[in-house]
């Protein structure tokens, strides 16, 4: 009675080495993925920028003020001021004093300083020195004062993920990035067939297996 139920056995164990034949080989042959990993690039995000309010700021400056204004001045002297007249009340005086003796050389002397005095005064009154002339002074002074300046733009803009604001110091265009991101662009996958290993760069995810065709792996390559 054992035998019977052995040769049962015996038939369903065959029919599993045929059906695993049949899966191996009689379906699309497949490439073996090692591995995978994603290639990524890093992008700016973009937003539409809605309103910009200037932000101003009050900052201390220093600028120079000129005035002008007019003054007397003395255009200066030969002999300085009457000293024409003194100088030659001197000399006239010296001169004098050279002419005859007692009372007379007291007369003489008194004579040339009257004489010398006189002849001083008239070239003081002749010579231009001494005139009063007007002139224009340019008085100029540092002065502590302040200006308003733009030192940065609030702008309220709208994303993908909804509004929002955010401080820059250039004025915006029509778009400001508000940020960056990651985006996947393609796979690095190493795979086996066989005896045969390589690489490829796909633009999708690969999943276990890749297809092959006339011996070839074949997948969507990235350009």
């Amino acid at each position: 009675m054992k035998t019977p139920i052995i040769a049962a056995i015996s038939v369903l164990a065959l029919g599993g080495v045929a059906v695993a034949s049949y899966g191996s080989f009689g379906g699309s042959p497949k490439a073996q993925v090692l591995s995978s990993e994603a290639i990524r690039v890093t992008e700016p995000v973009f937003a539409e920028v809605l309103r910009v309010n200037p932000v101003q700021e009050s900052r201390p400056v220093s600028r120079e003020e000129c005035s002008e204004r007019t003054v007397q001045r003395r255009a200066p002297e030969r002999f300085g001021d009457k000293d024409g007249m003194v100088l030659g009340a001197v000399v006239g005086g010296l001169l004098g004093n050279q002419v005859g003796g007692g009372s007379g050389r007291t007369a003489a002397t008194a004579a040339g300083v009257l004489a010398g005095g006189a002849i001083g005064k008239e070239v003081d009154s002749r010579h231009t020195g001494g005139r009063r002339y007007q002139d224009t002074v340019r008085d100029c002074r540092q002065v502590q004062d302040s200006e308003t300046v733009v030192v940065a733009y609030d702008v309220e803009y709208r994303s993908e993920t909804g509004t929002g604001q955010q401080r820059v110091t250039s004025q915006p265009g029509a778009q400001i990035q508000i940020g960056e991101r990651e985006r996947v662009v393609g796979y690095d996958v190493r795979w086996r067939y066989g005896e045969l290993e390589g690489e490829s760069r796909l633009r999708e995810a690969p999943g276990e297996t890749l297809p092959v065709e006339n011996g070839k792996v074949a997948a969507s390559l990235l350009l």
